[in-house]
Parts: structure tokens; C-alpha cells; sequence
């Protein structure tokens, strides 16, 4: 049986998002499928995700995150202060 490494529980949602990755780039679509205190899974169709970005859950709020696994269109980041 695998492990839970998990340190906060997550929650199961379907939130949509943007996410971006610095200067010259647009805010590309993503949906959010759970969230944590300490991380996100998200969906998303393109191909390219830097290994630290910026998630927008809304404009006065968001968050920068550390991608931690990637498998095809879904993956997963740490949320960081």
C-alpha cells in the first residue's frame, strides 16, 4: 500500500485558472482539480511548464509554486511563499 506523504488533506475541486511564467509570456488556462494547504494538481493541454511559475486563482489572488510531478496533461506543484 502506498504512503499518503501528503502533510495537509486535500480537497477535490474543479476551478479554472491561469498560469504564468514571467515577462514576455501570456497567462495560459489551466483547470485546478484539488488543492491543499501546501500544493495543487492541476490539468493542463500545453506542453511547456517551467519548474517554478505563478498559478492566478483570481486577480487579487495568487500564488507562486514549485512543480513537483508531471504526468502527460495533469501535474502537480508545491505552493511557496
Amino acid at each position: 500500500m502506498l504512503a499518503n506523504r501528503r502533510k495537509s488533506e486535500r480537497r477535490l475541486c474543479r476551478r479554472l485558472a491561469k498560469i504564468y511564467w514571467g515577462t514576455g509570456t501570456l497567462p495560459r488556462d489551466c483547470t485546478i482539480t484539488d488543492i491543499s494547504d501546501g500544493g495543487v494538481k492541476v490539468v493542463a493541454e500545453f506542453v511547456e511548464i517551467p519548474p517554478e511559475f505563478t498559478i492566478i486563482f483570481a486577480p487579487d489572488h495568487q500564488r507562486k509554486c514549485r512543480l513537483r510531478w508531471r504526468i502527460g496533461c495533469e501535474f502537480g506543484a508545491e505552493l511557496i511563499v
